[in-house]
């Protein structure tokens, strides 16, 4: 475990689908001794919010949630205004702003995804991180992992990489996987994942 004597070391990595970005993710938070936020945000958020970590699961990284939030069940809370005062476009997002600024306090993590990057863009040892990966590679881990052809690995590719684009662009006012809104993008392909987090390691290291 390395350590820091000042504010906690906060990786955040951006991903493709199919990248291995949690697998990476993974990698650094073992060698930093960072805690690891994935979906566990979820139930952070969940937690913060009062509502059930399903909801939060079925519109994680996607813009336009309040279309789906009258098909699910939701505690009563007493108050018949809740669903007007309490919720607008922003609220899934503030919610789970509030739960990554939380663990952030905490101690050094490592976050995957869900705009970590920006809402915690004014903490100092902020590393910023994309992955990326040849398509062929990408298809091949999402077949993998799913179970499926090629051509439904990519469509589940394109659906859920321009949910996350549009996620991320609309919280964010940058573009998500371009360059200049991180500090380092890697391509996992050329040197598979476990190389991969030792490069992103050791440029930690280098610019802490």
């Amino acid at each position: 475990m390395k350590e820091n004597n000042t504010s906690p070391l906060l990786i955040c990595i951006g991903r493709q689908l199919g990248s291995g970005g949690l697998s990476v993710a993974k990698l650094l938070a073992e060698e930093f001794g960072c805690k690891l936020y994935d979906k566990e945000l979820l139930n952070l958020a969940a937690k913060e919010s009062g509502f059930s970590e399903k909801f939060f699961e079925q519109n994680d990284e996607q813009k336009g949630f309040l279309k789906s939030l009258f098909h699910l069940h939701a505690p009563h809370v007493g108050d018949n205004n809740f669903y007007t005062s309490r919720f607008s476009q922003d609220s899934l997002f503030q919610f789970q702003s509030d739960a990554i600024r939380k663990a952030a306090e905490e101690g050094p993590c490592v976050f995957v995804g869900r705009c970590a990057d920006y809402v915690l863009r004014d903490k100092p040892h902020l590393f910023r991180i994309f992955l990326t990966a040849d398509i062929e590679k990408r298809i091949e881990a999402v077949c993998n992992r799913r179970e499926c052809d090629e051509q439904t690995a990519r469509k589940i590719i394109a659906d859920k990489e321009s949910a996350r684009a549009s996620f991320y662009n609309f919280y964010t006012g940058k573009k998500w996987g371009q360059a200049d809104s991180y500090d380092l993008c890697v391509n996992t392909s050329h040197l598979g994942i476990e190389q991969t987090a030792k490069f992103i390691g050791e440029f930690i290291e280098r610019h802490q």
